[in-house]
């Protein structure tokens, strides 16, 4: 099911003409399904149920306040990486208790913020963090939930900038090594082992790594077992990838049933942490086209957003589909790249697209809810677009496009 689907012609956002929107909030715009949304977040859930588990929505594939809102009400628990995104986890309303602080750069502040808040887990990824954390714990006098990191050493065959358990990747512990720390962790003062995490890539469209991965995994978790360290959890990660153009993406639920069953007769509590399989096709990009030039070897339409409004295509060479919001029939088809306004040659959205086009038309491109407004910035002073949650008929102003004022807040002149 697509929650952006043409009706009457024009392209809808569950019920609401995008149309409509951009004519009101202008463009560029973010536009998200609440419904889209949810049906991914039970996808996940449903999937595992029958066992002890947690869906950790990865915060940093869309932090949007209203959208990380709608998980917690369904009772999602959240893969952080910043002590900014804990912040929004529960400005949001989301359960400390739920949450799961991965990344390799903890600082010590944002470490006893998450001891505060009363968080479920920090996934540690060094002997160093693992260290800083004790101190830091005993000094509050608490002592830190913990599950390292493992880099189980898996080619996820992905993008090289999104895979993440290989040995050459900065993330987690080499699992050959993993034992040793865990042995040096069970004496800290500061520190409560609770479980062991994995995490290989994103965008994967083969569950088989993500198996050799946990197979792994819970091999370590056997060889700890015999060196009297019980765990109570196994954090699988995420990374399921989702259709951008003609790929297969994998059904949550056909992994979640070759965990369960890798996981017969282990009483350990499956974690996951899916953030583009959640929210990736439940959101687009809305731009208005502001002109088309012809070159003498390519055609461009100029169109409202740029890379600083969606960064994927030109920092990864991402493909997006991209689709008029009110296809023509009064104009040929011509193949064209859509670029934007920024003063880069690598400012584009889309390369070599076949459009019927007009100036003023708008475009939409699809599978924007993750990795899209959360990598955005303001290059060449532009503001970041306004971000739209539609829920049937009704629409919320996630959050507010900026003004300049926005933008130049914080800076001073000189006296």
């Amino acid at each position: 099911m697509n929650d952006f689907e043409y009706r009457d012609g024009v392209l809808h956002a569950e019920n609401v003409s995008v149309a409509d929107l951009a004519q009101r909030y202008g463009t560029p715009c973010y536009i998200y399904s609440r419904a889209g949304l949810t049906r991914q977040f039970r996808a996940f859930d449903e999937a595992l149920s029958g066992i002890d588990h947690r869906v950790c929505f990865a915060v940093k594939a869309n932090s949007n306040l209203a959208v990380l809102q709608v998980l917690a009400r369904l009772g999602a628990g959240f893969d952080i990486v910043s002590g900014g995104e804990l912040q929004r986890v529960l400005r949001a309303g989301g359960d400390p208790a739920k949450v799961v602080f991965s990344g390799v750069g903890k600082t010590r502040a944002e470490m006893q913020l998450a001891l505060e808040a009363g968080i479920d887990c920090f996934n540690v990824e060094s002997s160093f963090e693992l260290h800083q954390l004790n101190e830091v714990a005993q000094r509050m006098g608490v002592r830190a939930p913990i599950a390292l990191r493992v880099n189980p050493d898996v080619d996820p065959k992905t993008h090289p900038y999104i895979s993440t358990g290989l040995k050459k990747n900065k993330f987690g512990v080499a699992i050959a090594e993993a034992e040793s720390l865990y042995l040096e962790a069970a004496t800290m003062a500061g520190i409560r082992i609770k479980g062991v995490a994995s995490h290989i890539g994103s965008q994967l469209l083969d569950i088989a790594p993500l198996l050799d991965a946990l197979d792994r995994v819970l091999a370590l978790v056997d060889r700890l077992a015999a060196r009297g360290i019980g765990l109570v959890h196994i954090d699988c990660g995420g990374g399921l990838g989702v259709r951008y153009k003609d790929e297969v993406a994998p059904d949550p639920a056909d992994w979640a049933a070759a965990v369960k069953d890798r996981l017969r007769g282990r009483a350990l509590r499956v974690i996951t942490e899916p953030g583009r399989a959640i929210s990736g096709n439940a959101g687009v990009l809305v731009t208005r086209v502001l002109g088309l030039k012809g070159g003498q070897s390519k055609a461009f339409a100029v169109v409202d957003a740029a890379m600083n409004d969606l960064l994927r295509p030109t920092l990864y060479q991402a493909w997006m589909e991209i689709v008029p919001v009110t296809p023509r029939s009064d104009v040929p088809a011509c193949n064209v790249d859509v670029v934007g306004p920024v003063c880069e040659t690598g400012d584009w959205l889309g390369q070599d697209r076949l459009l019927a086009l007009k100036p003023g038309d708008l475009l939409a491109v699809r599978t924007a809810g993750a990795y899209g407004f959360v990598m955005a910035s303001n290059y060449n002073t532009r503001a970041r677009p306004v971000e739209l949650l539609v829920d049937g008929d009704h629409v919320h102003v996630a959050r507010a496009r900026e003004s300049f004022d926005d933008l130049i807040r914080g800076e001073n002149l000189l006296p």
